[in-house]
């Protein structure tokens, strides 16, 4: 079962391409949905203890849990130290289902794919960018972006250009969406030919 590793830095259009990979049939594994759902979860009282007053109604506030980690950002470490084993048992578990369903291949939405190594486990890199106005825009449009925050976003991520040169596969989300659908479709037959030709025999 060959496995994509789709990345992309905040604001890029990640999570637009991994539905148009759903969209076309590919099993998707989004990391961003599973911690969204941890949080309201087995996650909220590790986070709460980790990080006083981020749980209410048994949920994790994230804004809380943002301004607390703007504050102290070397809480990121602890953070992360709780929340990504637990998104990694639920991507084995992910894994096993395909793997028993058959599937020829699947997508893993893994933001973090350098900064945790997490290339290492996939087959292939697909990488979704776009120019850096174009990224500023989109993030500081979302509510309760700052300046300072995505700043501080960025500080943590792998440079786009690092991402980019990284990449087995690109997708330029500057373009439409149709166009995005169109490179989302090239890079599947793309991967089915390469399957057929044997080039992922290990995979």
């Amino acid at each position: 079962m060959l496995k994509i590793g789709l990345t992309g830095s905040i604001g890029m259009g990640k999570s637009t391409a991994g539905k148009l990979f759903a969209e076309a049939g590919i099993p998707l594994n989004d990391s961003d949905a599973v911690v969204h759902d941890l949080y309201a979860g087995e996650a909220a009282p590790l986070v709460d203890a980790a990080f006083p007053g981020t749980m209410k109604d048994g949920a994790v506030d994230r804004h809380e849990l943002g301004r607390q980690l703007a504050l102290d950002p070397g809480g990121f470490k602890r953070l992360e130290a709780i929340v990504h084993p637990l998104v990694r048992k639920r991507e084995t578990e992910f894994l096993k289902r395909q793997r028993r369903a058959g599937t020829e291949m699947v997508v893993l939405d893994i933001p973090l794919l350098f900064e945790t190594n997490a290339w290492e486990r996939v087959d292939v890199v697909v990488v979704v960018s776009a120019g850096p106005q174009i990224q500023r825009d989109r993030v500081l449009a979302r509510e309760g972006m700052t300046e300072e925050k995505f700043e501080m976003i960025l500080s943590r991520q792998t440079p786009d250009a690092e991402k980019r040169r990284r990449a087995d596969y690109l997708i330029d989300s500057s373009r439409s969406i149709a166009e995005t659908k169109e490179r989302v479709l090239e890079i599947i037959a793309d991967l089915k030919t390469r399957i057929d030709k044997g080039d992922f025999r290990n995979a």
